[in-house]
């Protein structure tokens, strides 16, 4: 992309300068002046002068793309502390049926350090091919580098198709490949299908809130890339029958360039399940009352085996960390119960537990919006039928 001032059109109006948010507009000689090092190419300034045209974005186009040169399914593989992440195993079960629909084959994507045994083992679990970027630097996660390896992979493998979990990781840096490769990028898909005559992919994903659901497809962009909520597709199963090919790359790590320094991991301890992981969810929010009522959640979710969930409201009110946050601007789960006490139930934390399995809803009030999408909906104090249920599962 590139932006250009027609000095032979540009009058000087200085429109342009207010409409710049970065400031990197400048009038040099009744001309205006742009700072590509604080420009971002959001043409504001292009449309504040509209009228007289002096101010141009052009694009690469993306016809220069020639979509008959991708072929095969490629997963992105997330991993921890040398363990891969259990969002990859549904990408890999994901990949692997959407591989067999296009009749391609399924490329896994893996860095880490010292992980051989692991990137073999992803053989077992369907890819046909590993590539396996090794080097001390990526054993923790860094955004620049990882988006420059996979950017990397994709230019020389050509995948017609990229998967990687919508977690923390895969939102953060995933988004960067796609600008990359002029990838076409749907975020947070529930559901994925293939269009065979065409060989697009068919990425579903809610919209407004939850309330729709939106069916994206990206005809003219490659690879077509999803990013996949953890918990809504199967995980692979194991096959040791299988064989694959596994390429180790090893990376060099005088040229990773990155603009962080990781300082140190601070790991937070709880002794119930991480609700990404969780089959099980009890979650609070500001009808608890005050933070101690929140260890009556715990004493359900630990009985139950399961995590402890918050809403933004008790997460603003410092009651519980954000790391337990479910919604929008928190984390999305999908467990097969969830369990919702003193939620009103806004459409921000819906959207995020609404496609559990099961949903039980308590809640004072007979209105709550959280009791529209309940399976289940108690009336009543929660405070009071914790207790009780709590009580109740210990005994059974």
């Amino acid at each position: 992309m590139g932006i250009k001032v027609h000095s032979d059109k540009c009058i000087g109006c200085s429109l342009c300068v207010k409409s710049c948010a970065l400031g990197a507009i400048s009038m040099a000689e009744k001309k205006a002046v742009i700072d590509m090092a604080k420009c971002n190419l959001c043409a504001a300034c292009v449309e504040s002068c509209k009228k007289f045209q002096a101010i141009t974005i052009t694009k690469e186009s993306s016809a220069k793309i020639n979509v008959s040169d991708y072929a095969n399914v490629a997963v992105f593989v997330e991993q921890h502390e040398g363990q891969v992440a259990g969002v990859s195993f549904e990408m890999l079960g994901e990949g692997r049926k959407l591989a067999d629909q296009l009749g391609e084959k399924l490329v896994a994507v893996l860095l880490g350090s010292g992980m051989d045994n692991a990137a073999t083992d992803l053989v077992k679990f369907g890819a046909d091919k590993v590539v396996y970027f090794d080097s001390p630097e990526l054993e923790k996660f860094r955004d620049d580098t990882y988006a420059a390896l996979v950017s990397q992979f994709v230019d020389e493998d050509k995948p017609a198709i990229l998967l990687a979990g919508a977690s923390a990781v895969g939102r953060s840096f995933i988004p960067k490949v796609a600008a990359r490769v002029w990838g076409g990028l749907t975020a947070d898909c529930t559901g994925l299908e293939i269009d065979t005559e065409r060989k697009l992919l068919l990425g579903t994903r809610p919209a407004f809130g939850g309330n729709l659901m939106a069916t994206i497809i990206a005809p003219h962009h490659r690879p077509q890339i999803a990013t996949v909520r953890h918990k809504v597709m199967k995980a692979a199963v194991r096959n040791d029958s299988r064989t694959g090919e596994v390429v180790v790359k090893k990376v060099d790590a005088s040229k990773i360039i990155e603009r962080t320094k990781i300082l140190d991991f601070v790991k937070e301890v709880e002794s119930t399940v991480n609700i990404t992981e969780a089959d099980i969810i009890v979650s609070g929010g500001r009808g608890m009352g005050k933070p101690e009522n929140f260890s009556l959640i715990r004493d359900l979710a630990e009985v139950l085996g399961g995590a402890v969930g918050a809403s933004r409201a008790a997460v603003d009110a410092g009651w519980i960390p954000y790391s337990h946050q479910v919604g929008q601007t928190g984390k999305t789960v999908c467990p097969k119960l969830y369990i919702a006490c003193g939620i009103s139930g806004s459409v921000q934390h819906m959207a995020g537990m609404q496609s559990s399995d099961f949903i039980i809803a308590i809640n004072k009030d007979p209105a709550a919006d959280i009791f529209q999408i309940a399976n289940l909906g108690l009336v009543g104090d929660a405070l009071q039928i914790l207790p009780e249920l709590t009580k109740a599962f210990k005994e059974r």
